[in-house]
């Protein structure tokens, strides 16, 4: 009845919304003209947002001290910008080490410090912590968090500077102190949540044609190989693309790769959903009725069996390794069917919910203005404004177990 009830709202809200998107798009800034303001610096003991540091409203909750020799230090990465000063008072290049979100923030402010004062640069005096000068759970541990001045070291200059960090995107500005200012941003896994399910700009798609195409440069429109049944299993098909849930060609996100032992290599995000197969699932083998099942790709673990593609049939191929990197574009498939083979993987076209059928069900109204119109909106870059008008409603009225969790915190689709 929750599900009906979900349905019926979406299909209402996506014919009274569909003229919107035909007209102004998802993608950033679309049909919309950049207003000019004046910026308002940031008060002394000021932050922005008018939140803790450490909540869903700001940067997220700590997630655990990065050393060296942790798997975890391969998630940071050195700021060379030579538009920026490292104070690196340590000698170690620690302050240089930072997420890729940090340093895409902390690059947009640079730019934005020198066009506002041209003689001036953006100077960082602590960034990476690793000898534990800072207190317990900072974001400094993690290298999300960075304190800044201006090169000068005009104080008057630090109100203003806190207001063009907040205009840069960090998630956190405080004018913590008369000496510096302290910014931080969620952390890259719960961002790579946010983007909900996708695959790099690199993976490749079947057409009907037989061709492989990347996925970034697959159009809707196009037929490519995806599976048959609701389940994942079935006979392998083709199925039309009827629209991108999300496309982000720039982006740098988290992908979790998963190998099998047949040599397939598949990458998405962590809240994408993936088939599997669990126990004894023989090598090669097609799978029984019934025996698969989605959960998150962040859930996927060896032992565990995916659905490759031979030809027109599917078979179990026995997950050998999972592993987290980061890799350009976010592109988020929807065809007809609800499922896609990427990279010789069939996978699920959604994410976030933890049913496929669910998903599928809930997307029906999309599908229906589809065959009615021959359009399934979403155009341009950034995510679909149904995806976004889905996660609203599935927010509000399914139980958030059903959601994967960092979903449910970071608004993922």
């Amino acid at each position: 009845m929750l599900l009906q009830t979900l349905v019926t709202c979406l299909a209402g809200c996506a014919f009274l919304l569909s003229p919107v998107s035909e007209g102004c798009g998802p993608g950033r800034g679309y049909g919309k003209r950049r207003s000019t303001r004046k910026l308002a610096p940031l008060a002394y003991k000021q932050f922005s947002p008018n939140v803790a540091e450490k909540t869903l409203g700001a940067s997220g909750r700590y997630e655990g001290k990065i050393t060296r020799n942790s798997e975890r230090f391969k998630e940071l990465t050195p700021n060379y910008n030579p538009d920026i000063i490292f104070k690196d008072e340590e000698n170690t290049g620690a302050d240089r080490m930072m997420t890729q979100r940090c340093k895409d923030k902390l690059n947009s402010l640079a730019i934005s410090v020198m066009n506002l004062w041209p003689s001036v640069r953006l100077r960082v005096t602590e960034g990476w912590d690793e000898d534990g000068h800072h207190s317990e759970e900072s974001l400094h541990y993690e290298g999300r968090a960075v304190d800044i001045t201006t090169s000068d070291r005009d104080r008057n200059k630090y109100a203003m500077l806190a207001r063009l960090a907040v205009e840069a995107g960090f998630d956190w500005v405080y004018y913590e102190s008369k000496a510096h200012i302290h910014c931080s941003v969620k952390s890259d896994h719960s961002v790579a949540a946010k983007s909900g399910g996708c695959f790099p700009g690199n993976a490749s798609v079947t057409l009907e044609s037989g061709v492989q195409k990347s996925i970034s440069a697959l159009r809707p429109g196009e037929r490519v190989l995806a599976s048959s049944g609701s389940d994942g299993g079935g006979e392998l098909v083709f199925s039309e693309v009827l629209t991108f849930l999300d496309r982000d060609p720039t982006t740098q996100r988290l992908f979790y790769t998963l190998q099998t032992e047949a040599g397939a290599q598949l990458s998405l995000t962590a809240a994408h959903l993936i088939f599997v197969s669990e126990g004894n699932c023989s090598e090669g083998a097609e799978p029984a009725h019934g025996a698969l099942r989605t959960v998150y790709a962040s859930q996927a673990e060896p032992g565990q069996c995916l659905l490759v593609s031979e030809g027109k049939v599917g078979r179990l191929s026995r997950i050998s390794r999972v592993s987290v990197n980061m890799r350009r574009g976010a592109f988020a498939p929807l065809t007809w069917r609800g499922t896609v083979v990427v990279d010789g993987v069939v996978a699920s076209c959604y994410a976030v919910v933890d049913q496929h059928w669910l998903a599928h069900w809930a997307f029906a109204p999309l599908r229906l203005m589809h065959s009615w119109t021959g359009n399934a909106g979403g155009h341009s870059d950034g995510m679909h404004w149904y995806s976004r008008l889905l996660l609203w409603l599935g927010r509000k009225l399914l139980d958030s177990g059903r959601l994967h969790p960092l979903g449910v915190a970071q608004g993922a689709r």
